[in-house]
């Protein structure tokens, strides 16, 4: 088995900073944090106020997206969290799939992602880029930033062949789709590891859990309506509940409220019928599981812990690593 990164995920908020050092005394490689703005609070806000509390762990974003903030804007975002970092910064973009969507709107194009990514790389990097149709460089002083060129690694979210087939153009690494044939990858695993003699159809496990398992569900419905989600367990139930609280111009909006952080009512009544196998176990069957992500090409597992209790279940992953 390859040397596997194992590091964690979790969303901007207000205990982002405390969790992050308690990675770090765990011994994660990395914590990536989420960035929606629909959803949470600002992510590179976030990610300097963990800079500033740890010394050690890398820093990572999954994933920043493109139509939140401009090329330069996002440079600049950059470029502080690098010089605050000491290098420990990882910057990965994507499209936006659930952000766009909260919004009612549809996520960026692949080419747009790509010419985005390849714009903020060279004002990383001190060149002039040229954006609605003007030359642009960043002009901090030396004294105002840190000194160009930034050398920040940028990693692309990629979910399929199109993805990776176009990531060597501007990353260095991708998340969360198929193994790439030339680049680092990561995958993103949910889960939790059991008390000793605990059924994994507990409601803690469920609890622990669902945020992340009933996504599925939010998805379907995003993506394919009703036909799609009432042919899951539950997905009639679930949608007849949340088409009852708005109007359709307006569903999108529930669509992912409290995405895997937490559980609506309509959520819970989905927790009997989620998946309470996959990453769910004692700690030696979760090594077994990681070895095998391993095994498969991965150089790093992502954890998104979720649930009442995420220093716990922080602390419970960190023991489980091969």
């Amino acid at each position: 088995m390859s040397s596997l990164e194992l590091s964690c995920g979790l969303p901007p908020g207000p205990a982002f900073a405390d969790l992050a050092v308690l990675a770090e005394e765990l011994g994660y490689d990395r914590v990536w944090i989420f960035d929606s703005a629909p959803l949470w609070e600002d992510a590179l806000v976030h990610l300097a106020l963990a800079a500033e509390r740890t010394s050690t762990i890398g820093l990572s974003t999954a994933v920043l997206i493109p139509s939140q903030r401009s090329e330069m804007a996002m440079a600049s975002g950059l470029a502080t969290l690098a010089r605050l970092s000491g290098g420990r910064l990882r910057a990965a973009f994507g499209t936006g799939y659930t952000s766009r969507k909260a919004l009612g709107q549809s996520p960026i194009s692949l080419d747009r992602l790509v010419t985005y990514v390849e714009a903020v790389r060279g004002l990383l990097e001190g060149e002039t880029v040229v954006l609605e149709g003007k030359p642009t460089r960043m002009l901090h002083e030396p004294a105002m930033a840190a000194p160009r060129p930034l050398k920040i690694p940028l990693w692309l979210s990629v979910m399929g062949p199109r993805g990776n087939e176009r990531a060597p153009e501007v990353a260095e690494g991708t998340i969360g789709g198929p193994v790439h044939p030339s680049l680092p990858t990561a995958t993103m695993v949910s889960g939790t590891v059991l008390d000793p003699g605990e059924d994994r159809g507990s409601s803690r496990v469920r609890q622990a859990i669902g945020p992340w398992r009933v996504m599925g569900w939010h998805t379907a419905y995003s993506v394919g309506g009703a036909e799609q989600v009432d042919a899951m367990e539950g997905g009639r139930q679930w949608r007849a509940a949340l088409e009852a609280l708005a109007s359709d111009e307006e569903r999108h909006l529930l669509t992912f409220e409290s995405h895997v952080t937490s559980l609506t009512e309509r959520d819970e009544q989905l927790l009997e019928h989620i998946d309470v196998t996959t990453m769910v176990g004692e700690p030696s069957e979760i090594r077994e599981q990681l070895r095998a992500i391993s095994d498969a090409g991965y150089a790093e597992v992502m954890y998104n812990a979720s649930g009442p209790d995420v220093a716990r279940e922080l602390r419970a992953f960190a023991g489980a690593r091969p």
